[in-house]
Parts: structure tokens; sequence; C-alpha cells
């Protein structure tokens, strides 16, 4: 009998913290916010708990936390070339209000880069999982899903303004080379509707480590590409804010960076 790999044991955490620390109390608490301003919840403190306690289980190393304290995430991630990078509601915003977008995220990533990643929206059951050099997958559903490649005018773009600096944001709105826009509150959960070509193309100025960690190789790995606002490797930007310019398809890709760096 074959040994269970390590991404079915992650899997397998993660929809069992799912069905015991976080849908149990989805329509059922209450936010606060951190120093930072950002919203948490019982749900993001007792799913980083249990996620904390069950990865190094799966492979012997630390795990950071988006609920960790930034001195230290910071002391970790400079510590350690191997490291789980969790989040463990993205979207919390949606989560206190019952908007059903939202997902919890595990990557495992070595000298910077990610190995492994799971991404699982509970409420639609959809588990999205990547391993580097295996392709990407939606419960088991090689990715993408779609294969139609619209042209630019018809495209549907994930835009997030909010860290859209210069007059990007406002070209965005005036003159959208694409057909539509969506932001649904969730950057983990964005990758994923990439990778699977429910959104065409993306842009987003600024990512914590966590929001990219995972969805970053499982758009990699469908066969999409990114880079950064101002860098043409997307890894040179900054490990706690990194932009992105992505696409599934290279030749999208090619017009929106092209595009994008022109309206910066």
């Amino acid at each position: 009998m074959s040994a269970v790999s390590p991404l079915d044991l992650v899997i397998a955490a993660v929809r069992e913290v799912a069905a015991t620390e976080v849908m149990p109390r989805f329509l059922r608490v209450g936010g606060s916010r951190k120093e930072d301003g950002t919203l948490f919840t019982e749900a993001d403190l007792e799913t980083q708990r249990a996620l904390v306690e069950r990865l190094p289980r799966i492979v012997d190393c630390p795990v950071l936390g988006e609920e960790m304290t930034s001195e230290a995430q910071e002391a970790l991630w400079k510590a350690n070339d191997r490291i789980w990078v969790i989040d463990p509601i993205d979207g919390t915003t949606n989560f206190v209000h019952g908007l059903p977008y939202f997902a919890i995220s595990v990557a495992l990533m070595e000298r910077g880069r990610p190995l492994l990643a799971v991404i699982y929206n509970p409420v639609a059951d959809e588990m999205f999982t990547a391993q580097v050099g295996k392709g990407a997958h939606l419960n088991g559903q090689p990715l993408p899903l779609k294969k139609h490649v619209p042209l630019m005018p018809e495209a549907i773009a994930g835009v997030e303004v909010k860290w859209l600096g210069g007059k990007l944001p406002q070209r965005l709105a005036a003159l959208p080379p694409f057909g539509s826009q969506r932001n649904f509150g969730a950057s983990t959960l964005d990758w994923c509707y990439l990778a699977a070509g429910r959104f065409d193309i993306y842009v987003h100025g600024g990512q914590r480590l966590w929001d990219y960690a995972a969805g970053c190789l499982i758009l990699a790995e469908a066969g999409g590409q990114m880079t950064s606002l101002y860098h043409n490797d997307f890894w040179a930007d900054k490990v706690w804010q990194r932009s992105v310019i992505a696409a599934l398809n290279p030749g999208l890709f090619g017009q929106w960076t092209k595009w994008v760096k022109h309206n910066l």
C-alpha cells in the first residue's frame, strides 16, 4: 500500500478544520479590529491554532499565520528555509457578513517559493490544490476548467483597486481594455478563479505573503503567468506587499501587462 502523500494529508487537515472551526461559526460570530484596521474573528484565531497544531505533523517546519504579530511573522520568515504559510480565513469581512466567498489557504514554501498549495472554500466545497511540477486541480479535476480564450475586450478581470496607486484606478474605470471586472473580497480565491478560467486577467496592488503564497502556485501549475507592477519578475517585488499582474492565457498576459504598465 502506497503512503499517503503530504498533499492528501493537508487536504484532510484543512477539511477537518473547516468542519470543526470555521463552518460552525459562520453567521454566528462578530468581528474585531486589529491594530492595522483589518478584521478578525474567533474563527480566524481558532482555525490558525488548529492548523499550527496539525501542519508540522505533516512536514516538520514552523507555521507562519496571518493572525500572528508582524514581528513574529518576520522572525519566522527570516529564520526558516522551509515554512508553512497560512491564512486561516481569507475574506473575513465576507465571513462576518454572511457572504459565501472566503477560504482557508495553506502553502508549504521553501527558500521563498511555494512547493505545495491548498485553498478551500468550505461553503462551495471547492478544494483547489497544486504541487510543483504536478499541475493544479479543483476537487481532483485538472485546471483550467475553461479552455475558451476570449479577446481582451470580452475578458473578465479580477481587479482590486484599493491598493493601486497613481493614475491606474482612474484609467481602469474610464478606459478599461476588458469586458467586465469583479472584486469579491478574498485574494486567495481570486488566484484560484483565474487558474480555473473563471477570471481571464487579474491585477492587485499589494498582497500580503499569505494572500499569494498558495494562489500563485495554483495559477502557475494551471499554466498561468504573473509579474508585478514594478518588476518583470514577480518574485522581485516586496515579500509583505507584493503587487501582481496575471493572466491564464499567454496572449492575454502580454496584452494585459503592457496595458497596465503603460497606464501606471
